[in-house]
């Protein structure tokens, strides 16, 4: 029997998703990204699940695009021109459904994150790492400019820093990811899936909405000029403060009693 390439779980309101391929670095293949596609519309749907957890079996958290499969599609007719635009498109969906996701998206990095799996986990929302995480867009050392993931990876670090990331193929460790802001907590590996699912349950007590809310403004704001950017966040608020559960938390704090949220 084949292993599956992703393992999803829930733990109460969190979904845990497992890159599945540790032989191959969890690199993400086409069937890799069309089994997370197809995974991340289930999980966005589903309101039992406020959080999710992208983690990844084995040493490696994901080495990026597979190789193998890239030069196999160099067979084609066209050079695997075709082949190779499917691939980044099929990539950049996956990467914008976490984006888009409703509820927070948590990456639980153990190990190397390279490429596309530094992209992977730049794109979600939050980053735990173990201390022996090392993240890096090293493309360019095989002559392959790793154009797409610093679209992530410039949106969560320094511009300089990503572009000399992108430009040397050199890696960051866990703590200077830290410094940069890619990772938001660096732990010990034995106790990384426990800090993760720490904050994940903890961010699951929140009112989903809220959350939902607030991650779509979050992005919506960045990048914005000031005014446009206040314009944009205050109508999020006003939509926030609309909803009925808002009014309910505001008024259990007034009261000093705990929400009614169920």
């Amino acid at each position: 029997m084949i292993s599956p390439l992703i393992l999803c779980a829930r733990d109460g309101a969190v979904a845990v998703v497992t890159l599945n391929n540790p032989t191959k670095l969890n690199a993400l293949s086409t069937p890799m990204l069309h089994a997370l596609a197809a995974e991340f519309d289930t999980i966005a749907a589903d309101p039992a699940v406020r959080v999710v957890v992208v983690r990844a079996a084995g040493k490696a958290f994901c080495a990026g695009h597979d190789l193998k499969e890239i030069q196999a599609a160099r067979q084609a007719p066209d050079g695997g021109a075709a082949a190779f635009a499917a691939l980044f498109t099929l990539c950049s969906r996956v990467m914008q459904q976490i984006a888009g996701m409703p509820k927070p998206v948590i990456a639980e990095v153990q190990g190397i994150a390279t490429a596309a799996g530094c992209q992977l986990a730049a794109t979600c929302d939050m980053v735990v790492a173990s201390d022996q995480a090392r993240f890096g867009v090293n493309g360019v050392n095989i002559g392959l400019f790793c154009s797409t993931p610093i679209v992530a990876l410039s949106r969560k670090i320094p511009h300089s820093a990503a572009f000399e990331l992108a430009a040397t193929g050199e890696f960051l460790t866990a703590t200077r990811a830290q410094s940069l802001g890619l990772a938001n907590r660096v732990t010990s590996v034995e106790e990384l899936s426990s800090e993760t699912m720490a904050l994940a349950q903890s961010l699951a007590q929140k009112l989903p909405a809220a959350l939902s809310i607030g991650k779509a403004a979050f992005a919506a704001q960045t990048g914005l000029p000031l005014d446009q950017a206040y314009a944009a966040a205050g109508a999020a608020m006003v939509d926030n403060l609309l909803d009925a559960s808002t009014s309910e938390g505001i008024s259990a704090f007034l009261e000093k009693r705990a929400p009614n949220w169920a």
